[in-house]
């Protein structure tokens, strides 16, 4: 990589209230680090993200970033004699917190390399590699570190799955639930009663009316949900029937999207809360842009189905 020109923060400190915070931005060759510091700030230090990364480290006064610029969808400019790489740096707050969630640019620029040159790619959406695209989806113990002992659920409790897509030689990918549906038979079609989990492209409507949410993501190809368990009529056996999109990471729009309510929120994007306009049509029709849609052809959606599960009811 080309050596520094300069590094730049673009905090809008005083539009946000946060002129008592101070930033450290260091740009290396290949890396950069980021310190939020603020010692009169009631935010919770462990709900910053830089993209889609997860602070290095944190005390309850400082946030520290310490990333690879390959890293976090980062975001990769020329502007001029300039290359630019560029991310935000968030804060998804929470409910009951005071402090309200946030959205802040950060800009690494270096000189542009005299050999350097644009790569050749689609402008809608590279695929290159997708036959190395494995999918997997499981039911997972409470914290999400191995898969579940036991498929049967006391009614109330949270069920955990876990999504993800395998991508030995493709390039980064964002993988989402587009749709989830419980159903009494392994096939669909067969089924008579059928309950809605996530519809709409990507909305968790189950979490209007339950504690059913995703988790925050710990890497871009894996989505983490809790599903609180329903009843589902007089139903011993439950199948969950889910497809499993991977998508570009830049590409987010109402049609690819995990959006989960939130109490007194609303609608929330899960990958980046500062965007979560994309989810005002889970109330809706979120409709399909033909121009972008992957369909299921070119291997980048795959349906998938967990069962069977048992959930009692110890009433």
């Amino acid at each position: 990589m080309a050596s520094s020109l300069h590094c730049v923060v673009l905090f809008w400190l005083v539009a946000f209230g946060l002129t008592a915070a101070d930033t450290k931005l260091d740009c290396g060759p290949d890396y950069m680090t980021l310190v939020w510091t603020d010692s009169r700030s009631q935010a919770d230090p462990s709900l910053f993200r830089l993209g889609s990364c997860l602070p290095t480290s944190f005390t309850p006064r400082e946030v520290v970033f310490s990333v690879d610029l390959s890293d976090c969808n980062f975001r990769r400019l020329v502007s001029g004699n300039e290359l630019n790489y560029t991310n935000d740096l968030f804060y998804t707050s929470s409910p009951d917190s005071y402090v309200l969630p946030f959205s802040l640019p950060v800009v690494c620029s270096y000189q542009r390399p005299k050999d350097w040159s644009p790569r050749v790619y689609d402008p809608v959406f590279s695929t290159y590699g997708v036959e190395d695209l494995v999918f997997h989806i499981d039911l997972m113990n409470a914290d999400f570190s191995g898969p579940a002992e036991s498929p049967v659920f006391a009614l109330g409790s949270m069920i955990p799955i876990m999504a993800r897509v395998e991508q030995v030689t493709h390039q980064p990918l964002l993988v989402l639930l587009e749709e989830c549906v419980a159903a009494t038979t392994p096939d669909l079609q067969l089924a008579v009663d059928v309950y809605t989990i996530i519809t709409n492209k990507g909305c968790l409507v189950d979490s209007k009316t339950s504690r059913s949410r995703f988790e925050q993501r710990l890497e871009t190809s894996v989505v983490q949900l809790l599903l609180q368990a329903f009843k589902f009529g007089g139903a011993q056996e439950v199948y969950i029937h889910c497809t499993m999109v991977a998508w570009d990471p830049n590409g987010l729009d109402e049609t690819k999207k995990a959006c989960h309510y939130v109490k007194d929120h609303g609608w929330v994007l899960l990958d980046n809360p500062m965007y979560s306009s994309l989810c005002d049509c889970c109330d809706s029709t979120c409709r399909s842009r033909k121009a972008r849609s992957p369909g299921a052809g070119n291997g980048l959606v795959q349906k998938a189905v967990i069962g069977p599960l048992t959930i009692t009811d110890l009433a």
